[in-house]
Protein backbone atom coordinates (compact mmCIF):
# COMPACT_ATOMS: atom_id res chain seq x y z
CA UNK A 1 0.00 0.00 0.00
CA UNK A 2 1.95 3.37 -0.72
CA UNK A 3 1.38 6.06 1.64
CA UNK A 4 -1.10 9.31 1.11
CA UNK A 5 0.46 12.42 0.20
CA UNK A 6 1.64 14.68 2.54
CA UNK A 7 -0.16 17.82 1.09
CA UNK A 8 -3.49 17.72 0.17
CA UNK A 9 -4.39 19.29 -3.01
CA UNK A 10 -6.91 21.66 -1.55
CA UNK A 11 -6.20 24.25 1.36
CA UNK A 12 -6.29 23.01 4.44
CA UNK A 13 -8.72 20.02 4.50
CA UNK A 14 -8.64 18.47 8.05
CA UNK A 15 -10.03 22.00 9.10
CA UNK A 16 -12.21 22.14 6.73
CA UNK A 17 -14.00 18.87 7.85
CA UNK A 18 -13.65 19.56 11.64
CA UNK A 19 -15.73 22.91 10.88
CA UNK A 20 -18.06 21.60 9.18
CA UNK A 21 -18.39 18.55 11.34
CA UNK A 22 -18.74 20.61 14.40
CA UNK A 23 -21.24 22.98 12.42
CA UNK A 24 -23.46 20.38 10.99
CA UNK A 25 -24.16 19.29 14.74
CA UNK A 26 -25.32 22.53 15.77
CA UNK A 27 -27.43 23.13 12.63
CA UNK A 28 -29.58 19.87 13.70
CA UNK A 29 -29.31 20.95 17.23
CA UNK A 30 -28.79 24.54 17.79
CA UNK A 31 -28.97 24.12 21.83
CA UNK A 32 -26.89 20.92 21.55
CA UNK A 33 -23.99 20.88 24.07
CA UNK A 34 -20.45 20.08 23.12
CA UNK A 35 -20.43 17.10 20.30
CA UNK A 36 -19.30 13.53 21.27
CA UNK A 37 -16.30 11.87 20.12
CA UNK A 38 -16.13 11.02 16.86
CA UNK A 39 -13.88 8.73 14.79
CA UNK A 40 -12.07 9.70 12.03
CA UNK A 41 -13.00 6.14 10.53
CA UNK A 42 -16.46 6.54 10.70
CA UNK A 43 -17.23 10.43 10.68
CA UNK A 44 -14.00 11.58 8.17
CA UNK A 45 -12.70 8.97 6.35
CA UNK A 46 -10.41 11.75 4.67
CA UNK A 47 -8.13 13.05 7.38
CA UNK A 48 -6.34 10.40 8.53
CA UNK A 49 -5.04 6.95 7.07
CA UNK A 50 -6.70 3.84 8.39
CA UNK A 51 -4.55 2.25 10.89
CA UNK A 52 -6.28 -1.28 12.47
CA UNK A 53 -4.58 -3.50 14.30
CA UNK A 54 -4.40 -7.01 12.27
CA UNK A 55 -7.15 -8.60 14.73
CA UNK A 56 -9.57 -5.48 14.65
CA UNK A 57 -11.87 -5.43 12.23
CA UNK A 58 -14.75 -3.12 13.39
CA UNK A 59 -12.96 -0.43 15.83
CA UNK A 60 -11.97 2.90 14.67
CA UNK A 61 -8.73 4.19 13.84
CA UNK A 62 -8.81 7.23 16.06
CA UNK A 63 -11.11 9.35 17.73
CA UNK A 64 -11.38 13.22 17.67
CA UNK A 65 -13.54 14.36 21.01
CA UNK A 66 -13.76 18.01 20.24
CA UNK A 67 -13.50 18.99 16.44
CA UNK A 68 -14.26 22.43 17.38
CA UNK A 69 -11.00 23.12 19.17
CA UNK A 70 -9.63 21.03 17.20
CA UNK A 71 -10.02 23.12 14.51
CA UNK A 72 -9.30 26.25 16.12
CA UNK A 73 -5.96 24.92 17.54
CA UNK A 74 -4.85 23.78 13.88
CA UNK A 75 -6.16 27.72 12.48
CA UNK A 76 -4.31 29.48 14.84
CA UNK A 77 -0.56 27.21 14.24
CA UNK A 78 -1.18 27.16 10.90
CA UNK A 79 -1.92 30.91 10.72
CA UNK A 80 1.83 31.35 13.25
CA UNK A 81 3.82 29.01 10.40
CA UNK A 82 6.76 26.62 10.76
CA UNK A 83 8.51 28.98 13.23
CA UNK A 84 6.52 29.11 16.25
CA UNK A 85 5.65 25.05 16.49
CA UNK A 86 7.65 22.56 18.29
CA UNK A 87 7.11 19.07 18.33
CA UNK A 88 7.27 17.00 21.88
CA UNK A 89 7.57 13.69 22.19
CA UNK A 90 7.52 10.53 24.34
CA UNK A 91 9.57 7.71 23.06
CA UNK A 92 8.43 4.04 24.69
CA UNK A 93 5.06 3.36 22.88
CA UNK A 94 4.87 6.33 20.92
CA UNK A 95 7.73 6.57 19.15
CA UNK A 96 8.33 2.96 18.91
CA UNK A 97 5.38 0.29 18.16
CA UNK A 98 3.59 -1.37 21.29
CA UNK A 99 3.71 -4.88 19.34
CA UNK A 100 6.63 -6.26 17.78
CA UNK A 101 6.42 -9.65 16.14
CA UNK A 102 2.97 -10.49 18.15
CA UNK A 103 4.51 -9.76 21.52
CA UNK A 104 4.89 -6.77 23.22
CA UNK A 105 7.75 -5.11 22.56
CA UNK A 106 10.74 -4.00 24.59
CA UNK A 107 11.21 -0.46 26.19
CA UNK A 108 14.71 1.63 25.84
CA UNK A 109 15.22 0.77 29.46
CA UNK A 110 13.45 -2.81 29.87
CA UNK A 111 15.61 -3.78 26.54
CA UNK A 112 19.03 -3.59 28.60
CA UNK A 113 21.23 -6.45 29.49
CA UNK A 114 24.45 -5.43 31.50
CA UNK A 115 25.95 -9.00 30.69
CA UNK A 116 25.94 -9.39 34.57
CA UNK A 117 23.25 -11.91 35.25
CA UNK A 118 23.54 -10.48 38.92
CA UNK A 119 23.36 -7.12 38.60
CA UNK A 120 20.38 -8.14 35.50
CA UNK A 121 18.41 -9.48 38.54
CA UNK A 122 18.93 -6.85 41.10
CA UNK A 123 17.49 -4.32 38.46
CA UNK A 124 14.54 -6.23 38.11
CA UNK A 125 14.07 -6.62 41.80
CA UNK A 126 14.07 -2.94 41.95
CA UNK A 127 11.51 -3.43 39.40
CA UNK A 128 9.58 -5.12 40.73
CA UNK A 129 9.58 -3.12 44.55
CA UNK A 130 9.28 0.24 43.04
CA UNK A 131 7.03 -0.26 39.89
CA UNK A 132 3.88 -0.88 42.18
CA UNK A 133 4.21 2.67 43.68
CA UNK A 134 4.68 4.16 40.41
CA UNK A 135 1.15 3.15 38.79
CA UNK A 136 -0.16 3.31 42.68
CA UNK A 137 -3.03 5.80 42.37
CA UNK A 138 -3.45 7.19 46.46
CA UNK A 139 0.57 7.67 46.83
CA UNK A 140 0.79 11.41 46.78
CA UNK A 141 2.87 12.76 44.34
CA UNK A 142 5.47 14.55 46.13
CA UNK A 143 5.90 11.62 48.04
CA UNK A 144 5.88 9.26 44.67
CA UNK A 145 8.11 11.77 43.67
CA UNK A 146 10.55 10.93 46.03
CA UNK A 147 10.36 6.99 45.72
CA UNK A 148 10.92 7.70 41.92
CA UNK A 149 13.93 9.60 42.50
CA UNK A 150 15.47 6.67 44.48
CA UNK A 151 14.51 3.92 42.56
CA UNK A 152 16.49 5.79 39.37
CA UNK A 153 19.39 6.75 41.43
CA UNK A 154 19.58 3.17 42.99
CA UNK A 155 18.96 1.57 39.36
CA UNK A 156 21.78 4.22 38.00
CA UNK A 157 24.21 3.01 40.56
CA UNK A 158 23.86 -0.56 39.72
CA UNK A 159 24.70 0.38 36.46
CA UNK A 160 27.54 1.84 37.55
CA UNK A 161 28.51 -0.92 40.00
CA UNK A 162 27.58 -3.66 37.86
CA UNK A 163 30.40 -2.43 34.96
CA UNK A 164 27.95 -1.37 32.31
CA UNK A 165 29.81 -1.19 29.10
CA UNK A 166 29.33 0.64 25.40
CA UNK A 167 29.59 -2.65 23.95
CA UNK A 168 26.83 -4.35 26.23
CA UNK A 169 24.64 -1.42 24.69
CA UNK A 170 25.20 -1.98 21.27
CA UNK A 171 24.44 -5.85 22.19
CA UNK A 172 21.17 -5.21 24.24
CA UNK A 173 19.59 -2.76 20.98
CA UNK A 174 20.86 -5.28 18.34
CA UNK A 175 19.00 -7.68 20.13
CA UNK A 176 16.21 -5.74 21.29
CA UNK A 177 12.45 -6.32 20.38
CA UNK A 178 12.20 -2.64 19.09
CA UNK A 179 11.18 -1.17 16.03
CA UNK A 180 9.58 2.57 15.23
CA UNK A 181 6.44 3.10 14.68
CA UNK A 182 5.95 3.00 10.60
CA UNK A 183 6.18 6.74 9.42
CA UNK A 184 8.37 7.61 11.97
CA UNK A 185 11.22 8.46 9.35
CA UNK A 186 7.97 10.24 6.75
CA UNK A 187 7.32 12.47 10.49
CA UNK A 188 10.97 13.66 10.85
CA UNK A 189 11.98 14.18 7.91
CA UNK A 190 8.92 16.31 7.18
CA UNK A 191 9.79 18.38 10.41
CA UNK A 192 14.10 19.05 9.41
CA UNK A 193 13.01 20.51 5.84
CA UNK A 194 10.61 22.72 7.91
CA UNK A 195 13.31 23.50 10.42
CA UNK A 196 10.99 22.41 13.28
CA UNK A 197 12.49 21.11 16.31
CA UNK A 198 11.53 17.77 18.05
CA UNK A 199 12.38 16.79 22.09
CA UNK A 200 12.07 13.63 22.79
CA UNK A 201 11.59 12.92 26.41
CA UNK A 202 12.32 9.59 28.29
CA UNK A 203 12.87 8.82 31.69
CA UNK A 204 14.82 6.03 30.23
CA UNK A 205 18.38 6.06 28.83
CA UNK A 206 19.93 8.58 26.49
CA UNK A 207 22.76 6.75 25.44
CA UNK A 208 20.46 3.55 24.23
CA UNK A 209 18.28 5.58 23.22
CA UNK A 210 20.44 7.17 20.40
CA UNK A 211 21.84 3.49 19.96
CA UNK A 212 18.13 2.35 18.68
CA UNK A 213 17.98 5.31 16.39
CA UNK A 214 21.37 4.54 15.04
CA UNK A 215 20.30 0.62 14.77
CA UNK A 216 16.84 0.77 14.22
CA UNK A 217 16.54 4.08 12.04
CA UNK A 218 19.99 3.92 10.46
CA UNK A 219 19.67 7.40 10.04
CA UNK A 220 20.12 11.06 11.97
CA UNK A 221 18.18 14.08 12.31
CA UNK A 222 19.22 17.91 13.00
CA UNK A 223 16.32 18.90 14.56
CA UNK A 224 16.01 16.10 17.13
CA UNK A 225 16.76 16.09 20.88
CA UNK A 226 16.97 13.50 23.72
CA UNK A 227 16.07 14.77 27.00
CA UNK A 228 16.94 12.39 29.39
CA UNK A 229 19.00 10.60 31.73
CA UNK A 230 23.25 10.43 30.14
CA UNK A 231 25.98 8.10 30.71
CA UNK A 232 29.63 9.16 30.75
CA UNK A 233 32.07 6.59 30.10
CA UNK A 234 35.66 6.17 30.44
CA UNK A 235 38.73 5.73 27.97
CA UNK A 236 37.97 1.80 27.93
CA UNK A 237 34.43 2.27 27.01
CA UNK A 238 32.87 1.45 30.88
CA UNK A 239 30.19 3.60 32.55
CA UNK A 240 31.86 5.64 35.12
CA UNK A 241 28.92 8.52 36.41
CA UNK A 242 25.66 10.13 35.02
CA UNK A 243 25.94 13.61 33.87
CA UNK A 244 23.27 16.18 35.20
CA UNK A 245 20.11 15.58 36.79
CA UNK A 246 17.86 12.59 37.34
CA UNK A 247 15.12 12.60 35.11
CA UNK A 248 12.46 10.07 36.08
CA UNK A 249 8.23 9.34 35.02
CA UNK A 250 7.60 12.45 37.26
CA UNK A 251 9.55 15.07 36.06
CA UNK A 252 9.87 14.36 32.65
CA UNK A 253 8.81 17.68 31.54
CA UNK A 254 10.37 21.30 29.84
CA UNK A 255 11.92 22.08 33.11
CA UNK A 256 14.12 18.97 32.83
CA UNK A 257 15.41 20.64 29.23
CA UNK A 258 19.00 21.65 30.51
CA UNK A 259 19.68 18.10 29.90
CA UNK A 260 18.54 18.33 26.00
CA UNK A 261 21.20 16.84 23.62
CA UNK A 262 21.51 16.50 19.83
CA UNK A 263 21.42 12.68 18.73
CA UNK A 264 25.58 12.30 18.73
CA UNK A 265 27.14 10.48 15.74
CA UNK A 266 29.67 9.09 18.40
CA UNK A 267 28.94 6.46 20.74
CA UNK A 268 29.70 7.59 24.13
CA UNK A 269 29.99 11.46 23.82
CA UNK A 270 29.51 12.65 26.57
CA UNK A 271 29.25 16.44 25.27
CA UNK A 272 27.04 18.54 23.08
CA UNK A 273 24.09 19.91 25.48
CA UNK A 274 22.38 22.14 23.94
CA UNK A 275 22.40 26.09 25.23
CA UNK A 276 19.86 27.46 23.18
CA UNK A 277 16.85 26.13 24.63
CA UNK A 278 15.66 29.51 25.77
CA UNK A 279 14.79 29.48 21.93
CA UNK A 280 12.94 26.38 22.13
CA UNK A 281 10.58 28.02 24.82
CA UNK A 282 9.76 31.23 21.99
CA UNK A 283 8.00 28.45 20.20
CA UNK A 284 4.68 28.99 21.37
CA UNK A 285 2.15 26.18 19.84
CA UNK A 286 3.17 22.31 20.67
CA UNK A 287 2.31 19.50 19.08
CA UNK A 288 2.91 16.54 21.87
CA UNK A 289 2.86 13.09 21.03
CA UNK A 290 2.37 10.47 23.84
CA UNK A 291 1.32 7.12 24.90
CA UNK A 292 -0.32 7.84 28.73
CA UNK A 293 -2.01 10.33 30.11
CA UNK A 294 0.83 11.62 32.09
CA UNK A 295 2.51 12.13 28.88
CA UNK A 296 0.53 15.65 28.69
CA UNK A 297 2.82 17.12 31.42
CA UNK A 298 6.01 16.81 29.20
CA UNK A 299 4.91 20.59 28.32
CA UNK A 300 4.81 21.83 31.84
CA UNK A 301 6.77 24.54 32.03
CA UNK A 302 6.60 25.71 28.64
CA UNK A 303 4.26 29.16 28.11
CA UNK A 304 2.78 27.83 24.84
CA UNK A 305 -0.37 29.06 23.14
CA UNK A 306 -1.70 26.27 21.61
CA UNK A 307 -1.03 22.75 21.83
CA UNK A 308 -2.10 19.76 19.89
CA UNK A 309 -1.95 16.52 22.52
CA UNK A 310 -2.05 13.57 20.45
CA UNK A 311 -2.80 10.09 22.29
CA UNK A 312 -1.27 6.83 21.38
CA UNK A 313 -3.86 4.19 22.96
CA UNK A 314 -2.11 0.84 22.36
CA UNK A 315 -4.00 -1.59 24.59
CA UNK A 316 -6.91 -1.53 27.36
CA UNK A 317 -8.83 0.26 24.21
CA UNK A 318 -12.25 -0.31 25.73
CA UNK A 319 -11.54 0.55 29.51
CA UNK A 320 -9.22 3.69 28.77
CA UNK A 321 -10.51 5.53 25.45
CA UNK A 322 -12.82 7.41 27.85
CA UNK A 323 -9.82 8.96 29.96
CA UNK A 324 -8.34 9.14 26.88
CA UNK A 325 -10.49 11.01 25.02
CA UNK A 326 -11.09 13.44 27.69
CA UNK A 327 -7.35 14.61 27.67
CA UNK A 328 -5.92 14.18 24.13
CA UNK A 329 -6.75 16.05 21.34
CA UNK A 330 -6.53 12.90 18.64
CA UNK A 331 -6.08 9.81 20.07
CA UNK A 332 -5.14 6.70 17.57
CA UNK A 333 -6.35 3.36 18.36
CA UNK A 334 -4.51 -0.50 17.96
CA UNK A 335 -0.80 0.76 17.69
CA UNK A 336 -1.63 2.84 14.75
CA UNK A 337 1.34 4.30 12.37
CA UNK A 338 2.70 7.40 12.55
CA UNK A 339 1.05 8.92 9.01
CA UNK A 340 -1.79 10.32 10.30
CA UNK A 341 0.42 12.95 12.71
CA UNK A 342 2.51 13.09 9.18
CA UNK A 343 -0.52 14.08 8.05
CA UNK A 344 -1.65 16.29 10.38
CA UNK A 345 1.38 18.19 10.70
CA UNK A 346 1.45 18.45 6.49
CA UNK A 347 -2.17 20.46 7.49
CA UNK A 348 -0.44 22.18 10.60
CA UNK A 349 2.88 23.55 8.25
CA UNK A 350 2.27 23.18 4.29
Amino acid sequence: MTNPPLLSPSPCPLLRHLLHLSCASRRRNPTAGPPPPCTFRHRLPRLLPAAMSSDSTTSPDSVVADPTTLARKVADIRAAGPAKLQVIADFDGTLTRYWYDGARGQSSHGLLRQGNEEYDAKREALYQHYHPIEICPDIPLPEKAKLMEEWWEKTHGLLIEGGLTLEAITKSVSDAAIAFREGVVELFEYLEERDIPVLVFSAGLADIIEEVFRLKLHKSFKNIKIVSNRMVFNEEGRLVAFKGKTIHVLNKNEHALDMAAPVHGNRGDPNGFIDDYSLVKKRTNVLLLGDHIGDLGMSDGLNYENRIAVGFLNANIEKSLKDYSSSFDIVYLNDAPMQGVVKLVSELCP
